[in-house]
């Protein structure tokens, strides 16, 4: 019985702290705080030396979790807007996309981070995506998660200042998610959901592609929504577990060793990070004097991730909404074709180089 304790005793602190965490990031307005929380609660206990394992299959399942959330958080309305106006969205699209490639080779150059890794970490915006993504790619997931995820808090950061400087405090002030863990519940539709998820899983299990549940669920889910065939229904509290196991599967693979080599890169991914932000204001620039874009829809349309944070933002905000979300979605649906392509190339530029 004695040797039961300290497994229980360790999920037990796990659980506890990722609460903590998760309270006070919400409490102070931290973006992806539901799974940042559980992440941080993993890194403390795996570098305390306190073991404690998720599963494959809940990791996989999560990610088909996360699949149908994508899937759902992406309107048919989108792909029209996209259409009409398709070489502006392009174009920017890309321009975002090229940047964000030339600073992780730029990175990967000056070792900060291993090639592949400082790709998949500068990717811009779907961070859970391109976390999940990454590792089925040979990159290290903790170094990403860290990279992916210290932008999505800095470019929320900045959005967040730039509508309180343009819009005043009020809009700002609303600009802030309240999240609620338990709200009604359609059941019927949440059936299905679950119906969806579990074959997106299930597929995923038979079939052995990279981040399988994930990119299966959600072109089950996009099928399943854009036909009219039923309506995606995510309980928060499904979200929240789901995030959070992804969380603690990241964090529990941290070492002590992990945590100082991101330490030390800390002020070259903040220089990246902030450039990042800088060349995407510059593309907002351009939307304003060449498309008429007005600079507040321009700045968020172009932020470099935390797509959500934005769509909050924009909602609260005297922004084109459809525009700004137009732009988020199709740059992630760009960036979860392209990532593997990109992470690959540079890799392999970077490999002929130093062997060169």
């Amino acid at each position: 019985m004695a040797t039961h304790v300290p497994w229980f005793r360790n999920w037990l602190q796990l659980i506890v702290l990722s609460l903590l965490f998760v309270a006070v990031m919400e409490l102070i307005h931290l973006p992806a705080a539901l799974l940042l929380g559980p992440m941080f609660s993993g890194i403390l206990l795996a570098i305390f030396n306190r073991p404690v394992t998720v599963s494959k299959k809940s990791f996989a399942a999560a990610q088909a979790v996360v699949g149908a959330m994508i899937a759902h958080a992406i309107p048919p309305s989108v792909f029209g807007r996209i259409a009409a106006d398709w070489p502006l969205f392009i174009s920017c699209i890309f321009s975002v996309i090229f940047a964000s490639a030339i600073l992780g080779w730029i990175m990967a150059k000056l070792q900060v981070f291993p090639g592949s890794t400082a790709i998949w970490g500068s990717s811009p915006g779907a961070a859970a995506a391109m976390t999940i993504m990454a590792e089925s790619f040979g990159a290290d997931v903790r170094l990403v998660a860290f990279m992916q995820y210290l932008r999505v808090m800095i470019v929320a950061l900045v959005a967040v200042l730039v509508t309180r400087i343009w819009m005043g405090t009020e809009s700002a002030d609303h600009a802030v998610a309240t999240f609620t863990l338990f709200s009604p519940v359609r059941w019927l539709p949440f059936a299905g959901t679950l119906l969806v998820i579990a074959a997106g899983y299930l597929i995923a299990r038979c079939v052995k592609i990279p981040s399988g549940p994930m990119l299966i669920t959600l072109a089950l889910g996009i099928m399943v929504e854009d036909t009219g065939l039923l309506t995606l229904e995510l309980p928060p509290w499904l979200l929240a577990l789901s995030y959070a196991m992804i969380g603690w599967s990241i964090g529990l693979r941290f070492t002590r060793e992990i945590v100082c080599y991101a330490a030390r890169a800390l002020p070259r991914v903040l220089l990246s990070v902030l450039t990042l932000v800088a060349v995407c204001c510059g593309f907002a620039w351009l939307l304003v004097q060449f498309a008429g874009i007005d600079p507040l829809t321009a700045y968020l349309a172009t932020s470099p991730g935390g797509a959500d944070t934005v769509a909050i933002i924009a909602s609260s905000s005297h922004v084109d909404i459809s525009f700004v979300m137009a732009m988020q979605t199709g740059r992630f649906i760009l960036v979860l074709i392209t990532g593997p392509a990109i992470s690959r190339f540079v890799a392999k530029r970077l490999g002929a180089q130093s062997s060169g």
